[in-house]
């Protein structure tokens, strides 16, 4: 069952061959990082795909080394940092089957999803065991702990180095191969089970929307642990681009970098690229080169579309927008060019991928939903995970429908256009979308670096803002830009770093409604 296995075969989509696929297949294409691997530190930061192709082999023997066998899961939850995607595909070269956790969750946290494993091995580092990890229960919850460094209490993988590596594992197609977690914007994240064949049905139609900027230098900012990260990965190695990885968002560190290799293609979390519009105008232009921007994981503001777009000089740059859960991957799609974003609708996000996923607004009964009437909205795709592990009796009936409910509240237009009102848990009676409302404040005040609204303590809108530069919010243009809009309370204004989010930098409205009951905020 288990053999040798090429990234693409029998209609399975495997990690652990990636690195070495592309350097076989390209050569030493350069790979830049923003700061050197926890793992190797005396790598520095210029890499090939070569070089980390050999790193990829040798962690997995360090891992066959250690004792890791096929089909057992290997949880990864260390400090952000590139390595956690080379540790990935160590572990699953060996047929082992990674576990990614945010490094953003909390020790409690971390401890509830390990007990939905298997006696997982864990690969973590000092800063997790001697932080969030302290008061957690390893020794009961885990098999061994390995670590990038020098922690107390873990086995270092650097005992292993030098080890040979063993030859390539695949598993077969239907097996679990990726575990992930969803966002957890509404309480614990769930644990979604991946296998080859779902990721190949996903990674499909993304090279073909890859196709037009095959072999651009590609710059991406975004989560190690999400599955959209591992699928745009396979699309720019198949092609050849040139990498630069980032784990510093902040523009005065990103700004530099980008502005020295130009890059072609740029992908980051939809409130990253609100941060990246004071990069429009940055010395360098650093974006000046920018043909392709990708936004996944969340709606993009109008007025962060356009102020990106506007930012390049190619002759016809655009943004592609991608719709979805970490559950379905994508399942629908739009893109915006200078003309289109002038007039884009916010909510709009798309439609289905033609032969890959259906998407429909269920109507109560079972059927599809007039055109213009809101209600539920429903995916059919191939790329479905296999389960929730730990959790399948509880969603048994969303694993088993035919239809799979995206969670979220919208409408279609009479051709088939997809748009998102809402998520169906942070509705408000008094207000057709809280979307809606804040792409509209996005829009006609520029100062905001982000506005949530969310239900206050008697449901009614509470907007939380956020001013660039921590300046005050001027209530004078509030007052006007809210005038025609439904009534609001007084917005709060927090710093942007106060907003509970996640891995992705969703919002988590949820526990911003929490928060507001427990205490006055100003």
């Amino acid at each position: 069952m288990r053999q040798q296995q090429p990234l693409l075969s029998d209609r399975g989509f495997y990690l652990g061959p990636m690195f070495r696929q592309a350097a076989t297949r390209h050569g030493a294409v350069f790979v830049t990082l923003d700061r050197p691997l926890d793992v190797t530190p005396d790598l520095g930061v210029d890499l090939t795909y070569t070089m980390l192709a050999d790193l990829v082999d040798e962690l997995s023997g360090r891992l066959w080394e250690a004792g890791v066998r096929p089909s057992e899961e290997v949880v990864i939850h260390k400090t952000d940092n590139v390595d956690i995607v080379l540790l990935t595909c160590a572990v699953s070269r060996i047929g082992a089957v990674p576990a990614l956790l945010s490094p953003a969750l909390a020790g409690p946290v971390v401890g509830q999803l390990l007990e939905r494993l298997h006696k997982p091995w864990l690969i973590t580092d000092r800063a997790k065991l001697e932080g969030p990890l302290k008061d957690v229960e390893l020794p009961l919850l885990v098999r061994r702990t390995l670590a990038v460094d020098d922690a107390p209490g873990a086995v270092p993988l650097e005992k292993f180095a030098g080890t040979r590596p063993p030859a390539p594992v695949r598993l077969h197609q239907r097996e679990p191969s990726l575990i992930t977690h969803s966002s957890g914007t509404t309480g614990i994240p769930k644990f979604a089970v991946h296998c080859p064949n779902s990721m190949w049905n996903r990674l499909v139609p993304q090279k073909a929307m890859g196709w037009p900027t095959r072999g651009e230098t590609a710059a991406l900012h975004m989560s190690f642990v999400h599955s959209r990260f591992y699928h745009l990965l396979g699309v720019l190695l198949h092609f050849g681009s040139p990498l630069v990885l980032i784990t510093d968002p902040e523009p005065a560190s990103v700004g530099p970098l980008l502005a020295r290799h130009r890059p072609g293609i740029v992908e980051t979390h939809p409130n990253t690229f609100v941060l990246w519009e004071e990069l429009a105008d940055a010395p360098g232009a650093p974006l000046s080169r920018v043909r392709s921007y990708g936004s996944t994981f969340d709606a993009i503001h109008p007025r962060t579309v356009r102020r990106l777009l506007g930012a390049s000089k190619r002759r016809s740059p655009w943004l592609i927008q991608l719709y979805g859960q970490s559950e379905t991957g994508p399942v629908a799609f739009q893109w915006f060019t200078r003309r289109s974003a002038a007039r884009a609708d916010g909510r709009r996000v798309g439609i289905g991928i033609p032969g890959f996923t259906r998407i429909r607004v269920a109507d109560g009964s079972g059927g599809r939903a007039r055109p213009g009437t809101a209600g539920p909205i429903e995916a059919r795709t191939r790329g479905r995970i296999l389960t929730y592990l730990g959790a399948r009796e509880q969603y048994l009936r969303q694993l088993d429908g035919e239809w799979w409910q995206m969670g979220d509240m919208g409408y279609q237009s009479r051709l088939g256009a997809l748009y998102l009102i809402d998520r169906e848990v942070d509705q408000i009676d008094s207000m057709h979308s809280n979307l809606e409302v804040e792409d509209t404040l996005m829009s006609r005040l520029e100062e905001l670096r982000e506005v949530v609204i969310v239900p206050g303590a008697d449901r009614e809108p509470v907007p939380v803002v956020c001013v660039r530069g921590e300046q005050p919010l001027d209530m004078a243009r509030w007052r006007e830009a809210t005038a025609d809009l439904p009534t609001m309370a007084e917005p709060r204004q927090w710093r942007f770093e106060e907003l509970p989010m996640t891995a992705t930098w969703k919002v988590k409205r949820v526990e911003i409604t929490r928060m507001l009951t427990e205490s006055t905020r100003t």
